[in-house]
């Protein structure tokens, strides 16, 4: 009996009403369930500032859960918003947790980039060099550029557009197909 791919959803913004919060909703709400899992992470807020020191077998509850539930998934997926022309620090304060541990090595990786057109470069290098020193496999395909204006969430939190709708479906089941093991998994076919 096979398991479906556990897809973990990690969102870089702590701002309510954030615009990559709702592509990681939508995301989750696309995803055919019977094809796979996605589940948010929600800790973002309350992991503590990084410490080697503290990097122990006794690590702080937050950043175990971190840990347990990035050791859970088959694949992480990102949407994270660019600040000063690199990740926000708090996300970057997740990531570095992740550096210690083995959870993340060699698992798939992928992101979203919804800045408008001409930004977020910047958090996707610093996101590529930071999983590069985390071991994880990044699906490069699975990497998109979507910008999604404010404009295109409904009063749900999700995003409307069918056009953005089908792309993050597409981007989901690359990861997805690709964290299972299918590579004979067509795109779109999320």
């Amino acid at each position: 009996m096979s398991t479906l791919p556990l897809i973990l959803l990690l969102s870089g913004s702590l701002r309510a009403g954030s615009t990559n919060e709702a592509v990681l909703r939508t995301v989750h709400a696309v995803a055919p369930p019977a094809r796979m899992r996605a589940v948010m992470y929600d800790g973002l807020a309350k992991l503590p500032h990084f410490n080697p020191d503290d990097d122990t077998d006794s690590l702080p509850a937050p950043v175990s859960e971190l840990r347990a539930a990035i050791d859970g998934a088959t694949g992480i997926l990102i949407c994270t918003p660019e600040y000063a022309g690199t990740l926000p620090g708090s996300f970057k304060n997740l990531l570095d947790w992740t550096v210690g541990g083995t959870e993340i090595c060699d698992k798939p990786v992928a992101w979203i980039n919804a800045a408008a057109p001409g930004r977020g470069q910047g958090a996707e290098a610093t996101l590529r060099t930071v999983l590069g020193y985390t071991g994880a496999h990044i699906v490069e395909s699975a990497c998109v550029k979507i910008p999604v204006g404010r404009g295109t969430t409904g009063r749900d939190g999700l995003i409307d557009d069918p056009e953005i709708r089908r792309q993050l479906g597409n981007a989901l089941g690359i990861l997805a197909a690709t964290a299972s093991g299918d590579r004979t998994a067509a795109p779109g076919r999320a």
